[in-house]
């Protein structure tokens, strides 16, 4: 059973070859780039890995296409050089 709720529309900045890596994936998996990180951000949520070892191989594929060299590690570390003062 489909669950009835309310989207809005938000300005998210993110890394771009990151953006790009999640519109590519989006893509293969044939959803929108919306419901992709809905999907991660609720598996996250319960501490669920959000992908198959299939979908993970395809994700490798395209931080490698895009050359995404960031990890978890990089989390909350990043500058964006566009900043004031960077």
């Amino acid at each position: 059973m489909q669950k009835s709720i309310e989207r809005v529309q938000t300005g998210v900045r993110l890394e771009k070859r990151l953006l790009k890596v999640l519109k590519g994936l989006a893509e293969h998996l044939d959803i929108s780039l919306g419901d992709l990180i809905e999907g991660m951000a609720l598996h996250a949520f319960e501490n669920k890995p959000p992908f198959s070892d299939e979908t993970l191989d395809k994700i490798r594929q395209l931080k490698s296409v895009y050359d995404l060299d960031l990890s978890a590690a990089d989390s909350h570390k990043l500058k964006d050089e566009t900043d004031a003062g960077a």
